[in-house]
């Protein structure tokens, strides 16, 4: 069922992990969840920047053009489905190196749902003041990894020692996709894909 594992990551992580692991639900669900999670941060910031304003410190509110804040949420959008697939494609890769022999669909799993934490935080952005997002978004990060070390030694069976390697090294990968999504960003808006602010 989409969506079914929400409330259980919230309330209960490590059991809810069991369940997924034990259910090894196909690929088309995990994607699924992705393609619907994903939809939260695009939506709201989208909704924010052309209805709402972004307050940034002092001044009064900032809003983008609906077309630019359009364009923006479409590539937010396939940047971060892009992202889980990349992560899960990464898990996959690496596991062998740590004595577990995963399916595709475990490694995508453990990205999907790990990821879920960090995507919910868009709903943040519907009060759109900045050290309110950031505040959000860090305990999203932050609740993002407890995930990861939790849900990686029970769906990748990996012991716990090996499994805190193996996701501290999937942390680093997430850290390299963040900071190169960003550098995508800067190079993009210095090429003159940038937002369109309202005059």
């Amino acid at each position: 069922m989409i969506l079914s594992h929400i409330w259980g990551i919230y309330t209960h992580p490590k059991q809810e992990w069991k369940t997924i692991a034990d259910r090894h639900e196909s690929f088309i669900n995990s994607l699924t969840h992705t393609l619907f999670i994903a939809l939260i941060p695009p939506l709201c910031s989208y909704y924010s920047a052309v209805y709402i304003g972004w307050s940034i410190g002092a001044g009064d509110p900032i809003f983008l053009t609906h077309n630019s804040a359009l364009a923006m949420a479409i590539l937010m959008y396939g940047g971060l489905v892009g992202g889980v697939l990349a992560l899960g494609l990464m898990a996959h890769w690496m596991a062998h190196s740590f004595g577990s022999n995963p399916s595709h669909v475990q490694a995508i799993e453990v990205s999907a749902y790990t990821a879920t934490p960090l995507y919910m935080v868009g709903f943040a952005t519907l009060y759109p003041e900045l050290w309110f997002v950031m505040c959000v978004g860090l305990a999203g990060i932050a609740y993002s990894v407890y995930m990861l070390y939790t849900g990686v030694p029970i769906v990748m069976g990996i012991h716990e020692d090996r499994g805190f390697i193996y996701a501290s090294s999937l942390v680093t990968v997430g850290l390299v996709f963040m900071v190169s999504m960003l550098g995508l960003t800067v190079f993009a808006w210095s090429s003159g894909i940038g937002p369109a602010f309202v005059n």
